[in-house]
């Protein structure tokens, strides 16, 4: 079969692309090697979908050329998105920080890109493996397990390895790679950070306690939500602090990032002198997790008993607690995967290969990824867009 566009992947990013170039009246083609597409939009905001964010911003995205990602968001922002969501009658709502989800289900944003596809002509294959690509003339032809088929345009929506339990695999690297791209190295990008050995001793025994908190390395900070877990950290805070933390690399927590303690411990002192700094602290602080920063490093004794050096010393910590981390849970909870096919070698207006015209790469299998928050899915939006409006 001869087609205008094919593109390789139902996610987000893919469908957005066949929906505004079906728009253009070309005839287009999603291929899907998973039963149903959109299965990551499904799953995704504990299955309400956190489509957007309302702050997006190209500062929210990680990439080793940070100007890449600037035109596809101007010309395609999410206030374009809510717009869309909001001609499909889809109740949303903000959560916190500029996130919005869907009211009801995620299946409703999978349902309203499928509608538009289907206003727009595309067509779409489900259980259709790509075997192989080659460069036919000046387009392309795939054999898949659902036939052959060919196109004057390609576009890889593949997205990376994250959570591999739902298909995620490197095959949109590999095609980059088998026409002459290059892949920038992968690793899981909001995740869980792992605790081991004694750093894990100190905390397993933990899990379940959370409390807001802010994480900081390589010269990043982030105040979310902190949550311990059997294996290490997690929450908010963590989650997006993990797309720039590495193994070997310092990592501090803060356990009171609204400040204010040493203030607060001061204050205590002169009314409550025989209050022990565990019992104030636990008034703070979640009490377990008071209990187990006095036994490691604080100590506790009745304040009356703290110089002021002593108690500045004591808030200083509680701002800045080292944490020796071992590593992350890798792609089997990472939310994205950070790295891919190098921007210097695309067209940040069309998304387009600078090298093998009518190729494209969009979403997650390129080097851009967002922060926690609706990020990514903007960058789906804005990206499939672009091509769409190109290819």
């Amino acid at each position: 079969m001869q087609y205008d566009c094919i593109v390789i992947g139902a996610g987000a990013a893919g469908l957005m692309c066949a929906i505004e170039a079906g728009k253009r009246g070309r005839r287009v083609l999603v291929v899907e090697h998973a039963n149903r597409p959109g299965k990551k939009i499904l799953m995704s905001g504990g299955g309400r979908c956190n489509f957007t964010n309302l702050h997006v911003a190209p500062d929210n995205f990680l990439s080793a050329n940070p100007h890449f990602c600037k035109s596809a968001l101007a010309r395609y922002t999410q206030w374009d998105f809510i717009a869309l969501v909001e001609r499909h009658a889809i109740a949303w709502h903000e959560k916190e920080l500029g996130q919005l989800f869907c009211d009801e289900s995620s299946k409703l944003i999978v349902r309203m890109l499928l509608d538009e596809c289907a206003a727009a002509s595309v067509q779409l294959r489900v259980d259709c493996a790509v075997n192989a690509v080659r460069r036919e003339g000046a387009g392309f032809a795939l054999d898949t397990a659902q036939g052959d088929c060919r196109a004057e345009s390609l576009v890889v929506a593949t997205g990376g390895l994250s959570i591999p339990k739902m298909g995620a695999t490197g095959f949109g690297y590999e095609l980059a790679r088998r026409f002459g791209h290059r892949v920038l190295p992968t690793r899981a990008g909001l995740v869980p950070i792992t605790l081991s050995g004694r750093p894990l001793e100190d905390f397993a025994d933990l899990a379940g306690v959370a409390l807001p908190a802010a994480a900081s390395a390589a010269g990043q900070r982030f105040r979310a939500g902190l949550l311990f877990t059997h294996r290490g950290l997690s929450g908010p805070a963590i989650l997006q602090i993990s797309s720039y933390w590495q193994p070997g690399e310092p990592l501090q927590l803060d356990f009171l990032p609204d400040g204010g303690v040493l203030e607060a411990l001061a204050a205590q002192q002169r009314l409550r002198p025989a209050a022990e700094l565990r019992t104030v602290l636990a008034e703070l602080l979640p009490k377990r997790l008071a209990q187990r920063l006095c036994e490691l490093r604080l100590g506790s004794r009745p304040l009356r008993q703290y110089r002021p050096a002593e108690l500045a010393a004591i808030a200083a910590q509680l701002h800045g607690w080292d944490v020796v981390a071992s590593g992350t849970e890798g792609y089997r909870t990472a939310e994205v995967t950070l790295g891919g096919v190098d921007t210097a070698e695309l067209s940040s207006i069309t998304m387009e290969s600078r090298k093998v015209p009518g190729l494209y790469f969009v979403g997650e299998v390129v080097d851009v990824t967002g922060h926690l928050g609706g990020f990514n899915f903007q960058w789906a939006w804005s990206s499939g867009h672009a091509a769409g409006q190109a290819a």
